[in-house]
């Protein structure tokens, strides 16, 4: 339905603007680092509200549901791209957290150099801007359709010449997302192509109550601080002073149709709140835990990619590394919903759970 029970027709007699039910709003931000960043703001009837940072990725830096935050938010803030800084893990300076960051678009992992370049932390997409960007509030049938498009850019001479084209979507009835992103190699060149899409659960929905399910067959730990307690990966307490981060690689389950579901469900927030995060295993065949429980850094990343975060020369070993041919093209993307109710918590943790 259109609104609240009603069909189009009986909503727009009621409305006199589209505002009243949502929709989409561009400003400029115009403090500190944030200066000059373009922004687009996303609000359904269903109760989401989430930030889309054009000149940062077309990133999402901040999602909340009825009020409540979803996600972790650095205390680095918004930044515009002239903050950027590709040297070692100078990276971290402008990492808001947010709901979404993405990491590529040929370098996800640590610092490392190849050739005659440097591969700073995580690559460079999330710091570009876009360009070509366009929006759009339309009706389909009975629903409002809130859309955003545009194209970010990862291009030099001699170098990669990569166009990330993305569409962010959402129903104006709706309490969900989704990301659809289409890498072209436009350049003239072979060029690797690594992707990850960093999502960051936080406070409230990340809580001591909170439960982390996923459809996983089998867990890697990274390190020796992850190895240490790797039974307990889906565990969730309080924050630690001192906590050192923890990541994990999942060899994750699809479903017949070859959809991958994860769930972060809190049921002692606001009567039970989760939430579902779907992608394609095609797509997106590696999934990295980041168990990060600490003071003010208090975070739980579930992270679908191309890739593992281990830099290219490691995944070029291990061979993950997809390389796009000139004028060659791939597509990922994912899903997120916002889940409410105690039957629908039950359900969404039968959907993620492994059925080994």
């Amino acid at each position: 339905m259109a609104a609240f029970g009603r069909d189009r027709v009986g909503v727009e007699k009621r409305i006199g603007h589209v505002s009243q039910l949502g929709g989409l709003k561009l400003y400029t931000l115009s403090d500190g680092r944030a200066a000059g960043v373009r922004a687009v703001d996303f609000r359904t009837t269903g109760g989401l509200e989430f930030t889309v940072l054009l000149d940062r990725g077309m990133d999402i830096s901040e999602a909340r549901y009825k009020g409540m935050s979803l996600c972790w938010r650095s205390a680095a803030g918004d930044a515009a791209p002239a903050f950027y800084d590709a040297r070692g893990a100078e990276w971290l300076w402008t990492f808001f957290g947010g709901m979404l960051t993405t990491c590529g678009l040929t370098q996800v992992g640590p610092p490392e150099g190849e050739d005659d370049e440097e591969l700073g932390l995580h690559g460079r997409v999330s710091c570009a801007p876009g360009e070509k960007v366009s929006y759009s509030e339309e009706w389909c049938g009975d629903r409002l359709e809130l859309k955003v498009s545009g194209v970010v850019r990862e291009a030099r001479l001699f170098g990669p010449g990569l166009e990330m084209h993305r569409t962010i979507g959402a129903r104006g009835d709706g309490a969900g997302l989704t990301v659809r992103d289409r890498i072209v190699n436009a350049g003239a060149r072979p060029t690797p192509c690594m992707l990850l899409y960093h999502i960051n659960a936080g406070y409230p929905l990340l809580d001591d109550s909170a439960e982390l399910v996923l459809p996983t067959m089998e867990v890697e730990p990274r390190d020796a601080d992850a190895e240490e307690g790797k039974e307990e990966f889906a565990s969730i307490h309080g924050p630690v002073s001192g906590y050192r981060e923890k990541v994990y690689f999942h060899r994750m389950e699809a479903d017949r149709d070859g959809w991958v579901t994860c769930a972060m469900l809190n049921r002692g927030l606001a009567g039970g709140i989760g939430l579902r995060l779907r992608y394609r295993a095609s797509e997106l065949p590696c999934f990295t835990q980041w168990k990060m429980l600490g003071d003010r850094e208090y975070v739980m990343g579930i992270e679908p990619g191309n890739c593992r975060p281990m830099g290219r020369a490691a995944e070029r070993e291990a061979g993950r590394l997809v390389v796009l041919g000139v004028g060659e093209e791939t597509s990922m993307g994912f899903e997120l919903d916002v889940v409410a109710g105690k039957e629908r918590l039950d359900a969404l943790e039968r959907e993620a759970s492994a059925r080994a």
